[in-house]
């Protein structure tokens, strides 16, 4: 691994004398990194733009059990062990602090994809179901998501504690709690100031914060039954999300596979 590089290279322990396999990354984390590292040379600069009326989206992808709700959330009682997702609170709510001339609004929602299904984790009513919805001002959004206005560091905290206690979590054979669903807090930004001309401008920048479930193998997870079906359904909507990253960076495609999955119709517009 050279982080300096990009790049990581792997080798055949068996046979020294095989070619490497070279992979090179915009960036790579190795084990002295820490979660303020991570942040600061990730996702400052993607935060600052939704604070200036940007969409963006951030999630972690890989197998179950490598670390992704590490990642997202890590210890927040620990500073250099926050995770993404508190990084970016403090970012957020230190930014208004500084503020002058510009008054905000920040409203926190938290939904699950579970086997397709979207499910509010801010309603006690778990039954209750939600739909996708689209507007031309907006967008793809989700239809009477709960939705709560936070207005400091531990308020946003505490909507995130009572959504993580309603996931949906199961243990496989790699992963004592295993997340069986993807997890999305949404956080909307609305920042209302004067403008030159005397008029008040409101500008709205939405960031997606993204949990998702790990990709599986069967005979690894030695899932089962229920287990099973969840895992079936997880490898198919990151198998969707990975072709819509794909046709995006390809820049090519005409078409964008958007609706093959509830996750990748969610994030229609801000990948």
């Amino acid at each position: 691994m050279y982080p300096d590089r990009g790049l990581v290279e792997l080798r055949n322990p068996k046979d020294l004398d095989e070619p490497s396999k070279d992979f090179t990354f915009d960036a790579i984390y190795n084990e002295s990194s820490t979660q303020t590292d991570l942040y600061d040379e990730t996702f400052r600069d993607l935060v600052d733009s939704v604070l200036n009326g940007f969409n963006g989206t951030i999630f972690a992808y890989g197998q179950t059990g490598t670390g992704k709700t590490y990642t997202m959330e890590g210890i927040p009682s620990i500073s250099d062990e926050r995770g993404v997702i508190y990084n970016c609170f403090e970012h957020i709510f230190q930014h208004i602090a500084r503020s002058r001339n510009q008054q905000y609004l920040v409203r926190a929602s938290y939904l699950e994809i579970y086997q397709e299904e979207l499910r509010d984790l801010l309603n006690k009513d778990e039954h209750v179901k939600l739909e996708l919805k689209e507007k031309p001002d907006i967008g793809v959004y989700v239809k009477d998501l709960t939705t709560f206005v936070t207005k400091s560091v531990e308020e946003i905290q505490r909507v995130m504690a009572v959504g993580n206690a309603n996931r949906s979590v199961g243990r496989t054979n790699m992963n004592e709690h295993s997340s069986r669903s993807h997890a999305i807090f949404i956080i909307t930004i609305e920042c209302s100031e004067t403008g030159p001309d005397g008029e008040n401008h409101i500008r709205v920048g939405r960031l997606n914060l993204v949990d998702l479930a790990g990709s599986e193998r069967q005979a690894k997870t030695g899932a089962t039954g229920q287990r099973f079906k969840e895992a079936t359904k997880i490898n198919l909507s990151l198998s969707a999300l990975g072709n819509v990253i794909s046709a995006l960076v390809d820049g090519k495609s005409t078409h964008i596979p958007y609706r093959d999955s509830k996750l990748t119709r969610l994030l229609q517009g801000k990948l």
